[in-house]
């Protein structure tokens, strides 16, 4: 029987490109957010000829979460094998459960945001200003407090791993490092400051779609 010749990975492409596609669709789901339910403003404000129009951004945004999930999954997974069989475990489990938790706690916080959609400001209501804030508080909580954190872990256990197999540059790492220090300590009190990630993530995969195809071996996993 002929040797059929083994075709060479498209891994790294195939994350690049999920890569940017999560960062595009989570950064604008996060920006119609914020314009939808601002913090700081209570129900009875949002009264009026803006009310329309909030509650368009936030199913705009409820409409791009579930896609933004599936392919920051998709950019996981392939990233993961673009590593190899040379991927640390403990890190590689590290990056795989931040991930999923990341998700799980984006998914509760859309939840949470189309809850507010479907209970504040019901017609003949009178708990609509209180179903608002709690449900604006629970979503924002959930996302800036809890999804960020892993997120964080998720940047920087990704960026120790490709550091210690050579893959990714030491500029990229240390970016990558950074921006899970800025998701740990400032994205539940600076405004707008989760849009650090799906930056880290759109340059990551930029990299990634740049640099060709290149899989490290077993082995050559650096000390450390």
């Amino acid at each position: 029987m002929t040797d059929v010749p083994e075709r060479p990975l498209r891994t790294p492409r195939a994350a690049g490109l999920a890569g940017v596609l999560f960062a595009l669709l989570f950064a604008a789901a996060m920006v119609l957010i914020r314009l939808g339910i601002p913090e700081g403003v209570d129900a009875v404000a949002l009264r009026g000829p803006t009310d329309s129009a909030r509650r368009g951004a936030v199913r705009a945004a409820l409409a791009l979460v579930p896609f933004a999930g599936i392919f920051f999954l998709w950019f996981t997974g392939v990233v993961r094998d673009h590593f190899g069989d040379a991927e640390d475990k403990f890190l590689a489990t590290v990056l795989l459960g931040s991930g999923l938790v990341f998700v799980a706690a984006m998914f509760g916080a859309a939840a949470a945001a189309d809850a507010v959609l479907a209970v504040a400001h019901r017609p003949g209501a009178q708990d609509g200003p209180a179903a608002w804030d709690f449900g604006r508080h629970f979503a924002y909580t959930l996302m800036t407090g809890y999804a960020m954190r892993m997120a964080a872990v998720f940047a920087c256990s990704l960026s120790v791993l490709a550091h210690r197999l050579g893959v990714l540059p030491r500029w990229l790492t240390l970016l990558g490092l950074l921006t899970a220090l800025v998701l740990l300590f400032a994205a539940s009190n600076v405004p707008w400051a989760e849009l650090v990630f799906p930056a880290w993530a759109l340059v990551l995969s930029t990299h990634i779609l740049l640099s060709g195809n290149h899989r490290p071996s077993p082995g050559t996993a650096t000390a450390g």
